[in-house]
């Protein structure tokens, strides 16, 4: 591994505004391993950060994130230990990132597929660039969608459409996403993490006890669904990397990439 954690994973301060990049833009932002395990860490990091009264996440680059590297997948396919230790750091992303009490605006720039469907899904306020999608491809691939998705989608947006987007992985566009509600605005190309920012730091600005308490108090349900299904849902997704179907799918998609 030649990616070093404080380069595939940015933070910078805008006042009291943090801007988190995913750093990976020659790969499209994909999580290898040690993007993963720098997202896992992250989130204790910017709890503890007392100066912080809003938070932006994006990706480099043309993407928000394309998901999950494919080499990955395949080492996890064969490397159980691995496989174990991505699948709890899965957890504690979705945990650590729930738990921040701050606003999360997400500036969705590009694809956000994947784990990066999850990262906007688990956001506070989503602005998603005109050219932008989101798609959640784990059951088309084969894998059941553990990490976010099928958790927070149902309460962004109907069940119906929840179980549409969720079971086909469809793409859907910048338009439809705010049209079915898991975006709050389509923004012009090249502008998301600008009106993001700008956003949060009017965030910022707005008395934060009261902020903090009402963040809390509209997450209610996400909180109690993650502590509901989480641990279930990590242990199934987890089983599917022994699925043949998975195993045949994943397959195909590196040869393709190859």
């Amino acid at each position: 591994m030649t990616d070093n954690p404080d380069d595939v994973l940015l933070v910078e301060e805008h006042g009291a505004v943090r801007l988190l990049t995913l750093n990976r833009p020659d790969a499209f932002n994909a999580t290898n391993e040690v993007l993963h395990g720098a997202l896992a860490n992250v989130w204790e990091r910017l709890a503890a950060d007392t100066g912080m009264l809003a938070l932006v996440i994006t990706g480099a680059g043309r993407a928000f994130s394309g998901g999950g590297d494919l080499n990955l997948l395949d080492r996890m396919v064969h490397d159980t230990e691995l496989r174990a230790a991505i699948m709890e750091e899965g957890a504690v992303i979705v945990r650590g990132m729930a738990s921040i009490e701050v606003p999360i605006v997400a500036a969705v720039n590009g694809p956000a597929v994947g784990l990066g469907c999850s990262l906007a899904g688990l956001s506070d306020i989503v602005l998603v660039e005109e050219q932008a999608y989101f798609s959640d491809p784990h059951v088309a691939l084969g894998l059941v969608a553990g990490d976010g998705g099928a958790m927070t989608w149902p309460l962004l947006t109907s069940l119906l459409r929840a179980k549409e987007y969720i079971l086909l992985g469809d793409r859907v566009s910048a338009e439809d996403a705010v049209r079915i509600g898991v975006a709050n605005r389509v923004v012009p190309t090249g502008t998301a993490v600008e009106e993001a920012l700008a956003l949060a730091q009017r965030i910022a600005k707005l008395p934060p006890q009261s902020v903090r308490e009402t963040k809390r108090l509209l997450n209610s349900a996400v909180h109690a669904a993650i502590g509901g299904l989480l641990d279930s849902a990590i242990a199934t997704e987890t089983q599917s990397f022994d699925e043949p179907a998975f195993r045949a799918n994943l397959a195909r998609m590196l040869d393709k990439s190859s």
